[in-house]
């Protein structure tokens, strides 16, 4: 087992074994559920074996976080934002181990694992100034003596399936929101990265512990499609927070619709980055260098289509070529590394195939194409010219790959950018203000995220994240965002002793 190597060392640091229970049922760590192992995707060596929760696991930490949310549902203000201040506090204690973990296991460079831990800490901070900004409206009655006001509760609990790419940065969107509005939160994190799961549990356990609260008020397994559907058809939770594909998130929003809960989707992207001809070309470049190059290609937000206007096609296509052939892929735990491993050898398979069928449909591979023989998941980064109606562009290949391709106008632009079915994030760059004010228009991008002269990826807390069509509709993180963690009542008090009817009614 890996986890007797010395670079695993830091591992004990933040509670993890040979050997780790994978579920935090009620304040203990348990599971009956089958034994899986976190493989390093680097060397596809075993780090760690993790016991995954049962179905009655997950029942019986449901009924617990179901208890503890009446409690916590109670709860004043400064407890509830105090917490996640606490919480705050600890990663930054543990951010280092807990960031190379995230390099370790999922496969994302040191500084990008670093910069997830951090994300969490931020979304951290934010949450505690949010939570004193809970408002809702007083609202002039059209009665005398009335008063109409809104009112936002708690929802109760709230639950969340992450997914491997950020495999505790989307836990920290749904839960600190979460838990300052006053709800419990129960996490399936993602079967592939059981460990930061885990580590992450045990710092926040660790909090709840240290306060003498009640410890289900957060509750996690580790474990695979079976609890994910338990949390989906749970009546007891009353959002569930979904980050996936479109295939499996368009499962997950009807179960819960049949029950009539509420869903937050944050699915598949198919991101394009737009370069005019009065671009700044330099900026471009290296903005689709980490767009389509980080997290090897991993991100939601990757971008996946470049449209080069025409006359300055050849000349940015050159510059980007260049750059491509100086990143250095290899270990993701090595300092100058850009480019890791796929996390997975599926993720290395779907890659292969996606090659072929990028052949398939007469399609020109400028650079990369092939997988690197090694004991890792290692692929080029990969540029391939192809028209924008090829049917594989409109899918999503969870891969360093990027379409390249030119237009004439910024409205043959546009409508390229809006011609596939996800919507998550698009950017274009361009110093002319009129283009700018069309792009972020209503004729402009039909994305949630919509930048100018910044990549698609690397998203800003304080900004709500998520996207339109088969991205789901789902927004997380800042703006106001909180407002999907509660529930609205519009209240009317009658403070006088005659009884007037709305619209003027006579009734008797």
């Amino acid at each position: 087992m890996g986890f007797a190597r010395k670079e695993y060392e830091f591992l004990s640091e933040i509670g993890l074994s040979s050997r780790n229970f994978g579920c935090y049922v009620d304040g203990t760590w348990k599971a009956n559920g089958p034994v899986v192992i976190s493989f390093n995707p680097a060397n596809n060596q075993a780090i760690a074996e993790v016991v995954e929760g049962s179905v009655e696991d997950y029942e019986e930490g449901m009924r617990a976080c179901s208890e503890a949310a009446k409690t916590w549902m109670q709860a004043s203000l400064f407890p509830c934002c105090d917490i996640v201040r606490q919480i705050g506090d600890a990663l930054r204690t543990k951010l280092q181990q807990l960031g190379r973990l995230v390099s370790l296991e999922m496969g994302k460079i040191l500084p990008e694992g670093i910069g997830e831990v951090q994300e969490i800490i931020d979304m951290c901070d934010f949450s505690v100034g949010l939570s004193r900004q809970l408002n809702g409206s007083v609202i002039p009655s059209e009665r005398p003596n009335h008063a109409m006001l809104e009112m936002w509760n708690p929802l109760g609990v709230v639950g969340v399936i992450t997914a491997f790419n950020f495999p505790c940065a989307v836990l920290g969107w749904n839960a600190c929101i979460a838990l300052v509005c006053g709800n419990s939160v129960v996490w399936k994190g993602a079967p592939t990265t059981p460990l930061i799961t885990i580590a992450m549990t045990r710092l926040v356990a660790g909090v709840l512990e240290k306060n003498n609260l009640p410890p289900a008020i957060f509750t996690s397994f580790c474990g695979g499609a079976d609890i994910g559907q338990a949390i989906a058809k749970d009546m007891r939770i009353s959002l569930v927070s979904f980050t996936g594909s479109s295939k499996v998130g368009l499962m997950v929003q009807q179960t819960v619709n049949q029950r009539f809960g509420k869903c937050l989707l944050e699915l598949s992207g198919n991101n394009a980055i737009i370069v005019m001809d009065d671009a700044d070309i330099q900026l471009a470049v290296r903005s689709v260098l980490f767009a389509a190059v980080g997290t090897a290609g991993q991100r939601c937000t990757t971008c996946r289509r470049l449209l080069l206007h025409e006359s300055i096609y050849e000349r940015a296509l050159d510059q980007l070529l260049d750059v491509y052939q100086q990143v250095k892929i290899g270990n993701p735990l090595e300092k100058g590394t850009l480019l890791g491993p796929l996390h997975t050898s599926e993720s290395k398979k779907s890659f292969e195939k996606g090659i072929e069928i990028i052949k398939s449909q007469a399609c020109k591979i400028l650079i990369g194409g092939s997988v690197i023989e090694s004991e890792g998941n290692f692929v080029q980064p990969t540029i391939v010219e192809i028209s924008p109606n090829a049917d594989v562009v409109k899918e999503e290949l969870f891969a360093p790959v990027l379409y390249v391709m030119k237009f004439q106008t910024l409205q043959e632009a546009v409508e390229i950018n809006n011609s596939v079915p996800q919507g998550l994030s698009s950017s274009i760059f361009t110093r002319k203000p009129e283009i700018i004010f069309k792009w972020i228009g209503p004729l402009g991008s039909d994305c949630g995220i919509v930048n100018v002269n910044i990549p698609t990826n690397g998203a800003e807390i304080g900004g709500a994240f998520g996207g339109e069509k088969a991205t789901g509709g789902g927004r997380e993180a800042g703006s106001d965002s909180w407002k999907q963690y509660m529930r609205r009542t519009t209240c009317t008090i009658n403070y006088g002793n005659e009884l007037p009817l709305a619209q003027g009614i006579n009734f008797g």
